[in-house]
């Protein structure tokens, strides 16, 4: 039973990262626009800029392990 719970936060496809991702886009946009409004001028951009930003790496990495678990998958296993 908790293997099957476990199951749903399993990211398996690309479409399942990019839903992720947007959510994980839309935060970081919202807690800039509290950074620009707290911090005005160049550290509130600043902020703003690290935000984003870490949404990129973020995803970047999610769509590389998605990618090196397809490829785990299609490979045969070897025995020794």
């Amino acid at each position: 039973m908790l293997r099957k719970i476990g199951r749903l936060f399993v990211i398996k496809t690309r479409f399942e990262a990019s839903l992720i991702i947007y959510a994980l886009g839309l935060g970081a946009v919202e807690r800039g626009k509290i950074y620009l409004e707290v911090f005005p001028g160049i550290g509130g951009w600043l902020l703003m800029a690290a935000c984003t930003g870490s949404v990129f790496l973020a995803g970047a990495k999610i769509f590389d392990c998605i990618a090196h678990d397809k490829r785990i998958k299609e490979r045969p296993e070897t025995v020794f």
